[in-house]
């Protein structure tokens, strides 16, 4: 008989899949929010990066799939020098990236994209985000 998935089981997997590829244990992580405090970008987010790291430790993957923090985290990490228990943030944020990456669902269309929107952007961000959000 196949094993019967739940949303606990996938969001499990959410938790190892992201310790799997950032090497980073969510658990170490004690709310202190120095990351948040210390994040240029914040004012950007919708869910604070502590609150993201809460999340993982809740194992709260319909959440995290809602928030745009992952992907409008710099990557500068100042939340890194900060962070009193060593948490690498910003490779949290890359792996949680991935793991949404990894689905194979295009985040953005390019056929769709009209030109009044990319006009003004330059060739290098729209590399990024092309590598970023689509498969």
């Amino acid at each position: 008989m196949p094993q019967k998935i739940t949303s606990k089981s996938i969001d499990d997997n959410l938790k190892r899949r992201a310790r799997e590829i950032s090497g980073q244990i969510a658990q170490k992580c004690f709310q202190c929010g120095t990351c948040t405090g210390s994040c240029p970008m914040i004012e950007h987010m919708n869910v604070t990066p502590r609150g993201l790291m809460a999340l993982l430790q809740w194992g709260q993957a319909d959440k995290i799939a809602e928030a745009n923090t992952p992907w409008i985290c710099a990557s500068c990490h100042v939340c890194q020098v900060r962070c009193p228990r060593g948490v690498e943030l910003p490779k949290v944020m890359e792996a949680l990236r991935q793991v949404k990456l990894r689905t194979n669902v295009n985040q953005i269309e390019p056929a769709n994209l009209q030109p009044e929107e990319i006009i003004d952007l330059p060739q290098i961000a729209m590399v990024s985000g092309f590598r970023k959000m689509t498969s």
